[in-house]
């Protein structure tokens, strides 16, 4: 374990924005991480906790001590007739996770393949798509308290999960660092392939019988078709969530959209694709600088190269703008800011 000074930060984030940090470790271990707790420089800075930067967007430099979870390791802890208990290290990189568990034969997150960012981030963000959410596998996760170094366990309702949220992005927030999470994973399949355009790329792939395996690839196809590679060109997925909104608003902007997606909640909610929403104010694919909005998928921001996070944000604050000059609904930021 090292504490580096003055260090960059565009290696550790999909945006590739250039901003430097005052402090920077990367700890790969649960010894390692106790060493750190003990260290002057942790004590006395502001701490920022990265896995695989992707859901970050860093728009000046950091007076803070960076910590990379980098603490791997997978291991099923449990099993019985129906399940498998997977435990991650939060550094595993999640594509990576999913793809071991499909070989092992474990089911339960093929619908999140190629979701980018590490395991620890997955219950943060309580990461979904395609039907699926980290909720309906989640069993618990292991995080040590910042300051006083202290263990805890917190089980699925301790997570408070909610729509691409969780406890950990509101009251407990910047509170601790994860070092482990747990998944309850299927021995036995349950197939969910009418979200998106996954039964049409099914058909493609035309396997004599479904697995995990394709629909992973299924997944992965329609994914690598509308989102851009972050090592290509910078980005951070999806920017901003889908809004919910009251039925009565959907209901009014329905008469004049009849054409816009909508998605019950509840019985006083609905979910509005952003991604839509932005694409009828004319922002998709629309370049401002040396950032825009992706010509495949409006629900991205990206960096051409050479962008600061300041001009990304102010990118963000337009289209958010004109969504809510024309729709009168608000979108809110899925990214966290620095």
């Amino acid at each position: 374990m090292e504490i580096r000074k003055d260090v960059s930060l565009k290696p550790f984030n999909t945006f590739g924005i250039d901003v430097r940090c005052s402090h920077f470790v990367q700890i790969d271990s649960d010894e390692a991480l106790e060493a750190l707790l003990a260290e002057s420089v942790f004590l006395s800075q502001p701490k920022i906790i990265l896995g695989g930067g992707s859901n970050v967007l860093f728009r000046k430099d950091v007076h803070a001590l960076v910590v990379k979870n980098e603490i791997t390791g997978i291991a099923v802890v449990r099993e019985d007739d129906n399940h498998y208990w997977v435990r991650a290290g939060a550094g595993e990189n999640w594509h990576g996770f999913v793809l071991h568990c499909i070989r092992m034969g474990y089911a339960g997150i093929e619908n999140l393949a190629l979701i980018p960012g590490c395991v620890g981030a997955s219950p943060m963000q309580n990461i979904g798509a395609y039907g699926v959410e980290i909720k309906d596998v989640f069993d618990s996760l292991e995080a040590v308290q910042i300051p006083d170094g202290s263990k805890r366990t917190f089980t699925r309702d301790e997570c408070d999960f909610g729509y691409r949220e969780s406890v950990f992005k509101r009251g407990e927030k910047d509170r601790w660092i994860i070092t482990h999470v747990t998944l309850r994973l299927n021995k036995r399949p349950v197939f969910h392939i009418e979200y998106g355009a996954i039964e049409e790329e099914l058909e493609k792939i035309n396997s004599d019988r479904l697995s995990i395996k394709d629909v992973a690839q299924a997944v992965i196809n329609i994914r690598s078709s509308k989102l851009p590679n972050p090592a290509v060109l910078g980005n951070a997925g999806s920017f901003f969530k889908n809004p919910v909104v009251a039925m009565d608003l959907c209901e009014s902007l329905r008469a004049a959209y009849p054409e816009m997606p909508a998605y019950p909640v509840s019985g006083s909610e609905v979910k509005l694709a952003a991604g839509w929403l932005i694409e009828q104010t004319g922002w998709k694919g629309r370049r401002i600088g040396s950032c825009g909005v992706h010509d495949r998928q409006a629900l991205v921001l990206v960096n051409y190269g050479g962008a600061t996070g300041d001009e990304i944000y102010a990118l963000s604050e337009r289209v958010a703008g004109d969504v809510q000059e024309r729709f009168g609904v608000t979108l809110e930021r899925e990214v966290n800011l620095f």
